[in-house]
């Protein structure tokens, strides 16, 4: 009797242990070991979203790199919609781009200003190095340096914490590294970049693979925001300026017209054509001959456009001492419009302007008049 209680005891312990090891191995394989993210992954519209902007391994830590938040996109307009001031919303486009250096060159444009600035992102830092306000015309600007400390807009390691100060004394920090932002573009895991002075905090918020997609400026108790809401690629930048033309009937007459540049391009190549394009009336005289090109062309210190034209200028134009002095005050009044200056100074080949009815001297210029202009309505 009692070997078959033993018996009973010893396959009831038997099946139990047997069970636990099922269970203990069953719970072994469902364990799951957590990755940590270390970078912030983009999520797009799903019609939106290219082959580049697919999710990548954000273990990879070669992603928390500050190029990853401020690429170098060309042809690509990026559109803010504003909140809480008129000047919130604001457009921004690359100019320029040097990979070699690792500079590009921005414009943003809020509807009251035009403002350009070198961005340099190297060492681990995202740096504004120069920067000119009121900037309407284009300009390769580079090679410039304000020749002071420029402002760090983003620095490593992207880790909260991360702080440093800025030339006027503000303190600024990487806040949070993983915060869901919504835009009418995307949704985003960003960056929280927090700047911080006596009377406003300002929080930026960049995106991985799209660089900042939010701004947040706080100061008692007003907020304006501007969100990331566009991104155009393969868009060129355009303006609408005035070009003047002498008629035949000795009237100078300003229509106006669009210019577009694409990123990299100079001003030299969009005026030259701008300037032999053809006229919107019959009874208007061509500014350039076919063969004439522009060698070179800038604002100087002074504020002056310097713009120096092939030397076969005065041979295409043939034209007589009154239709001269016509053609050269519509180029000059085209030029100072656009550049928002009242001199010019023209040279052909390097040389001071010199025709059969008019020879300039050293330090002289042609004044942008707009008097008994014609603006033609369309």
């Amino acid at each position: 009797m009692k070997k078959r209680i033993m018996l009973s005891v010893m396959l009831i312990l038997a099946a139990l242990l047997s069970a636990c090891g099922k269970q203990g191995q069953q719970e072994e394989n469902n364990t799951v070991t957590a990755t940590p993210t270390s970078a912030p992954v983009l999520t797009l519209p799903a019609k939106d979203v290219p082959e580049e902007n697919e999710v990548k391994d954000s273990s990879d830590e070669d992603l928390l790199k500050v190029e990853n938040y401020y690429p170098f996109e060309a042809n690509t307009e990026y559109i803010y919609a504003g909140e809480g001031n008129e000047y919130a919303g604001f457009s921004r486009y690359i100019d320029y781009i040097d990979q070699k250096n690792h500079r590009l060159q921005t414009r943003t444009t809020n509807g009251g200003t035009e403002t350009v600035r070198v961005i340099e992102v190297a060492d681990g830092k995202v740096s504004v190095n120069y920067i000119v306000n009121e900037c309407y015309y284009r300009e390769n600007f580079l090679d410039r340096s304000s020749g002071e400390e420029g402002e760090i807009l983003l620095m490593e390691p992207l880790v909260e914490g991360t702080e440093w100060t800025l030339p006027d004394g503000r303190k600024r920090y990487i806040s949070q590294t993983k915060v869901q932002v919504v835009t009418p573009y995307g949704t985003f895991d960003a960056l929280e970049v927090t700047t911080q002075d006596s009377e406003s905090i300002t929080k930026d918020y960049y995106g991985f693979g799209v660089g900042l997609v939010k701004t947040v400026f706080t100061s008692d108790a007003l907020e304006v925001v501007s969100t990331l809401s566009e991104v155009n690629k393969d868009t060129a930048f355009t303006r609408t300026i005035s070009l003047y033309h002498p008629g035949i009937d000795e009237t100078i007459y300003a229509d106006k017209t669009q210019i577009s540049f694409q990123t990299g391009e100079d001003s030299e190549n969009v005026l030259e054509k701008l300037l032999k394009k053809e006229a919107t009336d019959d009874t208007y005289l061509p500014l350039l001959g076919p063969n004439v090109e522009i060698n070179d062309i800038y604002l100087d210190k002074e504020g002056i456009v310097n713009v120096d034209f092939s030397t076969d200028f005065v041979k295409e134009m043939n034209a007589g001492a009154g239709y001269e002095s016509l053609i050269l005050q519509s180029i000059v009044n085209t030029l100072g419009d656009y550049y928002g200056a009242s001199q010019v100074s023209i040279t052909l080949g390097g040389k001071l302007y010199e025709s059969g009815h008019i020879l300039m001297k050293e330090g002289e210029t042609f004044r942008v008049n707009f008097d008994d202009v014609t603006y033609i309505q369309r």
